[in-house]
């Protein structure tokens, strides 16, 4: 049966793109509206940024509260969940020995962020294993729950595992590390558009999601959310007007983020139009294509399991469009620049399928993430299992 879905993306279609986590994948008419917004600034740039930014600024700040379940006032537009991250930890009052625990999951690039501040402050970063395969949510909360000591300030997190894809419960664990007088700080890279979301009930210090990855906006498009009691310490990377701006009718918090130098907005003022798209693209909207995309990775999961003989490797309310599962160790040690797994390239080159092969917990182990969007079939992943059982 044909997907009547392709058509709304550019994605090649001699490739099949098992790899939406990654980088996400833009629908044409989301990008239409992206074109109509540069057009728009490049007609008259003095206007727009000075009239009228702030209006289409604001108009996207209240589209995604209100689907993210945030106050408006909690949340500003960042580049990436990476800036994201960092801004968190550069904002945190740290101390000489104090403690923040993060876990051997934590992407890459946001736990370089912690080691750095880390030593910048001598603070001491803690490295809780969550062993995957896992066998429950349970577990993994027991680790970081008996990981906290009395030096023990914040915890750093990933709401979805980049390499694991695992889904933990975000309410549950800031609920717990308050309990123990520890604030927590969630990297919800993968989470906005793939899981429903409600801030206010999970309520962390800090929160901070990309828009472009499952939500579909153009590259570029993240929020951070800025817990009260947290945003009168909390600076933006850059330091611009804001700082010194005498205007009082929105919050410092609001004037310091919303303008950090000249930079094309259009990736976050497409949010709106997002979530409308998605919203009418099938009865249900986004919350129907956040299940079926669910179903289908489930599907797939067990079905390239069952074929190359694997055990599941958690259970299944921890899984929502992306899935990993170990592989056979690599005989081939990556080289430079790219280092990708040697699989990964033949997947590629030889087969044209795009998926990712990644090490953990380090080289030579890795696991194989699969992603599952709307525009994707079961047939796909049928066809990666037949050729993965010929080459594992």
């Amino acid at each position: 049966m044909e997907n009547n879905f392709k058509k709304y993306w550019r994605i090649d279609e001699n490739i099949t793109f098992l790899n939406h986590g990654s980088f996400g994948a833009t629908p044409i008419p989301i990008l239409e509206k992206q074109a109509e917004l540069r057009n728009l600034i490049e007609k008259e740039p003095v206007k727009f940024f000075v009239r009228d930014y702030e209006e289409y600024y604001e108009n996207a700040r209240i589209s995604l509260s209100n689907f993210i379940g945030s106050s408006q006032k909690d949340i500003v537009f960042v580049p990436n969940a990476t800036t994201g991250v960092n801004t968190a930890l550069r904002s945190i009052p740290l101390k000489e020995n104090d403690e923040i625990i993060v876990t051997n999951q934590e992407y890459n690039a946001c736990r370089n962020a912690l080691n750095y501040i880390a030593k910048e402050k001598n603070a001491v970063v803690k490295e809780v294993e969550i062993p995957f395969p896992v066998k429950s949510f349970d577990e993994i909360l027991e680790k970081l729950i008996n990981s906290v000591t009395k030096k023990t300030k914040y915890l750093l997190i990933d709401h979805i595992s980049s390499p694991t894809a695992l889904i933990v419960d975000a309410k549950t664990i800031v609920k717990e590390m308050k309990r123990l007088g520890v604030e927590t700080i969630v990297d919800g890279a993968h989470s906005t558009g793939q899981i429903p979301l409600n801030l206010k009930e999970i309520e962390p210090a800090y929160y901070t999601s990309n828009c472009h990855k499952w939500l579909c906006t153009p590259k570029g498009s993240a929020f951070l959310y800025v817990r009260e009691d947290f945003q009168k310490i909390t600076k933006p990377l850059v330091i611009s007007h804001g700082e010194n701006s005498p205007r009082t009718d929105k919050s410092k918090f609001f004037l310091e983020f919303f303008w950090t130098g000249t930079g094309d907005p259009t990736p976050f003022l497409t949010i709106p139009c997002a979530i409308d798209f998605f919203n009418t693209l099938i009865e249900g909207g986004l919350y129907e294509i956040m299940k079926r995309n669910r179903k289908l990775c489930l599907q797939a999961r067990d079905f390239i399991c069952q074929k190359l003989s694997i055990e599941k490797p958690c259970p299944d309310e921890m899984v929502g469009s992306m899935a990993s599962f170990p592989i056979s160790d690599s005989k081939i040690e990556p080289k430079p620049p790219l280092f990708i797994d040697s699989l990964q390239d033949k997947l590629f080159f030889d087969y044209k399928i795009e998926v990712p092969i990644i090490y953990f917990p380090k080289y030579p182990k890795r696991i194989l993430r699969i992603s599952a969007q709307i525009y994707n079939d079961f047939e796909e992943y049928q066809r990666l299992s037949e050729i993965l059982k010929k080459l594992i």
